[in-house]
């Protein structure tokens, strides 16, 4: 069960490849000696492990288990294993309909000439939003959570395997509309991006202070709607320094392509600041 707000962690995880339309279903399960047990079903096989499963349902999982620990392990491999293919891994966050699919297939169409870009895409259900990002020729992988709130490491490594982004890339992980537990995951990513609507109220920031606080970039979209709703610019960006006075924060409407250059400058820039650290 998740440390944070009680959803499962012992489920059934949906992973979709868009360009084969395979879907994998791992099980996760946690003994109560700390044990992670991770099994899958593909589409053409069944694996049955009946002496697991009954192990499993005979035992009383602890619900104290250090998850974030665990997931940290997973995380810093991951780290590892953009660093070693240069890859650079954004973690795209924020509430429901904040537009990160929008922003996230029109920067793909822009800057497909200058950057590969790949993505992960994660909901709870569907594969709606991924196959809006397939539609602009990316290479693209769904996962579903079903009753999880969020991403975590082992999903990000299993996403992976199935992605095979390239070397010297982009790899965007739009995770799950939530801005509580996902702030609290590290996936591995070079940087933690919180998009933020001028439809949602100024006062995100320190209602969720969490989120902008260990986000590195924060967005705010849909700018082009100012005249039309009651959002204080000047303050929403005060309570984000006040929170992180270290967050840079981009203003953006992909309806009138306002600030877009600025977001797409600092990707480029943030993708070769990686290929100069390489030996």
């Amino acid at each position: 069960m998740c440390v944070t707000c009680g959803c499962s962690e012992d489920g059934e995880i949906k992973i979709t490849n868009l360009e084969t339309d395979e879907a994998e279903h791992h099980h996760t399960h946690t003994l109560a000696d700390g044990t992670v047990i991770i099994h899958s079903h593909s589409h053409d096989t069944h694996i049955e492990a009946p002496q697991i499963h009954a192990k499993i349902h005979n035992t009383t999982i602890s619900l104290e288990q250090d998850i974030l620990a665990k997931n940290n392990l997973l995380a810093a491999q991951n780290r590892g294993w953009f660093k070693g293919r240069n890859i650079l891994a954004l973690n795209l966050m924020s509430s429901p309909g904040a537009g990160k699919t929008t922003l996230l297939t029109r920067t793909i169409n822009d800057l497909k000439h200058q950057l590969s870009i790949s993505v992960i895409e994660g909901d709870q259900e569907t594969a709606n939003d991924a196959k809006k990002i397939k539609e602009t020729g990316s290479k693209v992988i769904q996962i579903n959570t079903g009753t999880g709130c969020h991403l975590d490491g082992s999903m990000i490594d299993r996403g992976l395997q199935q992605l095979n982004p390239p070397l010297n890339s982009v790899v965007m992980i739009e995770n799950v509309g939530n801005l509580v537990c996902p702030a609290l995951f590290d996936l591995g990513e070079n940087a933690k991006v919180v998009i933020l609507s001028v439809t949602e109220g100024e006062d995100k920031p320190i209602k969720y202070p969490h989120m902008f606080r260990a986000s590195n970039i924060m967005i705010l979209t849909k700018i082009d709607l100012l005249p039309y709703v009651d959002f204080d610019v000047q303050k929403c960006i005060e309570y984000a320094k006040q929170v992180n006075p270290q967050i840079q924060i981009f203003q953006i409407s992909v309806t009138t392509s306002t600030g877009l250059e600025s977001w797409y400058a600092w990707l480029i820039a943030k993708l070769t600041s990686l290929s100069r650290l390489l030996p």
